[in-house]
């Protein structure tokens, strides 16, 4: 029983996170308000208030549910197989499924990466982390074990996991009715394995 409240206030949360999803996907960051999400999820704004400090930890919190749930999708798909390059190919394809299957999630990433600003009025797209990013970290553990199980030649597995990590984020950039997904995603396995054989 303890522990009823901390998961409510949990599912409340998702709630008012996945009501901004959605909200950011129809008006952008730039219109977005706490009086438009609390419509959305069909809550009060003085709700939202009791679970966030204001708006801009709304999209923060929503910012880092986006990113784990690409994670997480990702990490899932990769865990299903061996070997180091059956797991490069499997991040691949599903970073692009990802992209492919969740387009409202990525069209609310791009707006808060592209419009939010810190307190020093930086934009979070240039903000420098000391923490790497766990999607290229995790890319960089594939890449890194190929090599000491030399099924992948010798080269920086940083530079590597950027132009990778760069082809699958220009894809969620274009991905139109005419973007050939499928194609894309060969060309690119293609290529990388050229790279890394």
């Amino acid at each position: 029983m303890a522990n009823q409240p901390s998961f409510i206030a949990e599912a409340r949360q998702e709630q008012i996170i996945k009501a901004t999803i959605e909200v950011l996907d129809e008006i952008g960051y730039v219109h977005i308000s706490l009086a438009k999400i609390a419509k959305k999820a069909g809550v009060s704004t003085g709700l939202i208030s009791y679970h966030f400090d204001d708006k801009d930890d709304v999209l923060n919190n929503t910012l880092m549910y986006l990113l784990q749930m690409q994670f997480n999708y990702i990490k899932e798909k990769v865990s299903k197989v061996e070997s180091a390059y059956d797991q490069l190919i499997a991040f691949i394809d599903a970073s692009l499924a990802y992209q492919g299957t969740h387009r409202v999630n990525n069209i609310a990433l791009i707006e808060i990466i592209f419009n939010a600003r810190t307190e020093d009025n930086v934009p979070y797209y240039k903000v420098s982390n000391d923490e790497e990013d766990p999607l290229y970290t995790y890319l960089q553990e594939i890449l890194h074990d190929g090599q000491e199980k030399r099924e992948f030649s010798t080269f920086n597995t940083k530079s590597i996991s950027t132009i990778i990590q760069g082809a699958i984020a220009e894809s969620m950039l274009t991905n139109g009715e005419r973007f050939d997904l499928e194609a894309y995603k060969n060309d690119l396995v293609h290529m990388v394995t050229k790279m890394v054989r």
